[in-house]
């Protein structure tokens, strides 16, 4: 720790450095970025399709189901985290 760098040290290389440095009048940056162009790809982010109608309805009693079957299973103490049902690691006999 005898090569440790100081408070005072630090503040002093901060305050010697060139706030301003000289850039040449021709430099050209690394990106190229276009005008109006996006930060992330299109298909990033993609644009939702919908947003209504009956099939939304549909997907989301779906959707809404398989969660809601997915915490009954878990709740009567069965795995079905690989699709089999399995009793569960933890479950301690009654006897």
């Amino acid at each position: 720790m005898d090569d440790a760098i100081t408070d005072e040290e630090l503040t002093e290389l901060a305050l010697l450095a060139d706030p301003a440095p000289d850039i040449d009048d021709d430099a050209v940056p690394f990106v190229v970025v276009p005008a109006g162009a996006s930060l992330l790809p299109s298909w990033y982010m993609p644009v939702p399709m919908s947003t209504g109608g009956p099939h939304r309805r549909r997907r989301a009693w779906v959707i809404s189901s398989v969660v809601a079957a997915m915490v009954i299973v878990n709740g009567f103490g069965l795995c079905v985290t690989y699709g089999i049902p399995e009793v569960g690691d933890r479950i301690v006999p009654f006897w």
